[in-house]
């Protein structure tokens, strides 16, 4: 029998933050007490004990992969890489975003999202990684390719969720066409002519494509057991749309009129760490502690940057006086779990798997000094 004991923790509960002792055996968490003199322990020292975040969404493993422009990395390192920092940013459990359906500008490949995903097989199969990890598609339903694509990932064991999204102007993230011409001109670097016929080409394909695979792709979802997200809904229209194909997670609505019926219709509403961490959309959306503040955000997502998940929540505890501690890792650890069926994890309560994290603070900053992961440390 393998056992951890841990000492003198603030031990964050689902309702309240208790200063004790807490036993992990054999992977799962056996006792929680408030009896701090077990000699055997290691003391915490006062420091957070917190359960191991839920990622739900990272785009992170890509820039491992294919750091610079036509730069590709070994894809078994570049999973290790990225496996390295999402642990050390305190998440035990993670789905990798990879993207199927690829835009005509596209640097990656069909092809390398499939190796990608089975480096992660098979570094996960050899007890390699660190943290968990799962899939998660991100389907770009206007691009032509994009059902084909789905279709590559048909029974691979580890795909959990699938996100359906279309980011052609006009459309959800980029209704405003002068934030979609700053984002786009500024990463492609386009003249105006070129970015009036890229605005073309992106739109006649969502006309094209985008109807069709949503409906196409929520069934098979349905069929494979697949949790399937929607992505920047903006209208109420959106939101009946995703209510219909069956949408169990609403992705960065990008309005209030979206999060509140995304919420009303029972869908959990993920949003952007970064957002909160930076007080607000790079893209000049609703920002996310505003979702925050009137209860309708239930799950943070690191989205590009690992160590914001930890941070937003502490960042809301913080800032946001409706929020407590305990319900602010509720939204990057059991409300993800949750979400994504993993029933297992994300809390800290009797029988849930020891995926735990040590946190101190400073400034206001959460500092991650140990991971453990069904009771074994892996930072």
């Amino acid at each position: 029998m393998s056992e951890l004991i841990l000492k003198n923790a603030r031990i964050v509960l689902d309702d309240e933050v208790k200063k004790g002792t807490l036993v992990v055996r054999d992977g799962k968490i056996a006792d929680i007490s408030t009896d701090t003199s077990v000699p055997s322990a290691e003391d915490l020292a006062n420091d957070y004990l917190i359960p191991g975040l839920v990622e739900l969404h990272t785009d992170h493993l890509e820039g491992h992969y294919a750091p610079r422009p036509k730069v590709r990395w070994n894809p078994l390192a570049a999973v290790l890489a990225h496996d390295a920092q999402i642990c050390s940013s305190g998440i035990t459990t993670v789905l990798d975003a990879l993207r199927v359906g690829m835009d005509h500008d596209a640097d990656l490949t069909a092809e390398e999202m499939l190796v990608l995903a089975n480096a992660i097989d098979d570094s996960s199969e050899k007890g390699s990684l660190r943290a968990d990890h799962y899939l998660h598609l991100r389907c770009e339903v206007s691009a032509p390719n994009c059902h084909q694509q789905f279709q590559g990932f048909d029974g691979h064991p580890r795909v959990r969720m699938a996100s359906l999204m279309d980011h052609a102007p006009g459309q959800r993230q980029f209704r405003d066409i002068e934030q979609y011409a700053v984002y786009y001109r500024g990463k492609l670097k386009m003249t105006e002519q070129e970015f009036q016929d890229f605005c073309k080409l992106r739109i006649a394909q969502s006309e094209a494509n985008s109807d069709r695979n949503r409906g196409i792709i929520a069934e098979t979802c349905k069929e494979r057991g697949i949790v399937l997200a929607s992505h920047d809904d903006a209208t109420l229209e959106h939101v009946e749309e995703a209510v219909q194909q069956g949408i169990h997670v609403a992705e960065f609505p990008t309005t209030m009129e979206a999060a509140k019926a995304s919420k009303e219709a029972g869908m959990a509403v993920l949003m952007g760490a970064p957002n909160v961490v930076r007080g607000g959309s790079h893209s000049g959306n609703i920002a996310a502690r505003e979702l925050a503040e009137n209860n309708l955000l239930d799950i943070l997502s690191s989205d590009y940057i690992p160590f914001s998940l930890i941070q937003s929540a502490f960042h809301l505890d913080n800032e946001v006086d409706a929020i407590s501690l305990p319900q602010a890792i509720q939204m990057v650890s059991r409300n993800p779990a949750k979400a994504c069926g993993l029933d297992d994890r994300g809390e800290i309560a009797i029988g849930k798997r020891g995926d735990l994290v040590r946190v101190g603070v400073d400034h206001a900053i959460p500092i991650v000094r140990t991971v453990w992961r069904e009771g074994r440390r892996v930072v």
